[in-house]
């Protein structure tokens, strides 16, 4: 099986994002369905294997499912298929100036390919457009957050 990049993967089905949780336990962790099924607690290995193929789980066991796998696909496709975006919450660590830096650098490509986009969509490829503004979104909305939590007394930036 080849790795994926885990961190640009989106799934385009709850069938796929599913399979991908399951993948990314078996690459990563190490856990067969089996193994899923047995840490997920009372489910079989055959009722996980039912509801992967289907694509359909019961939602009261979604949570469950991917804190075995240690994935969390499943709901971001469900917000994505509403139209909606999922950002990681900042884990309250201080921005580097490489890092903002590189902020700088994704927003003016996104920016750059957005405008060759409206000038002749057919010269662009929509998909990298696409993700190109998705992680800018990203990131901007991360640290805008990381911020905005700075108040907070949970969130204390190292030196």
């Amino acid at each position: 099986m080849a790795t994926r990049n885990w961190k640009r993967f989106r799934a385009s089905n709850l069938r796929e994002a599913m399979r991908a949780c399951k993948d990314f336990a078996l690459e990563r962790k190490k856990l067969s369905v089996a193994r899923i099924a047995e840490l997920m607690g009372d489910v079989t290995a055959d009722t996980l294997y039912g509801w992967l193929s289907k694509g359909r789980m019961p939602v009261s066991l979604v949570r469950s499912f991917e804190h075995v796998c240690g994935a969390n696909f499943v709901p971001e496709w469900l917000a994505a298929s509403a139209g909606c975006l999922v950002i990681a919450m900042p884990k309250g660590q201080k921005a580097h100036a490489a890092e903002l830096h590189q902020i700088t650098e994704d927003c003016s490509k996104a920016v750059s390919q957005l405008a060759a986009f409206y000038a002749d969509p057919s010269k662009v490829d929509t998909a990298e457009l696409m993700e190109l503004l998705q992680r800018h979104l990203e990131q901007v909305a991360f640290q805008h957050h990381n911020v905005g939590q700075y108040i907070a007394p949970e969130l204390e930036f190292e030196a």
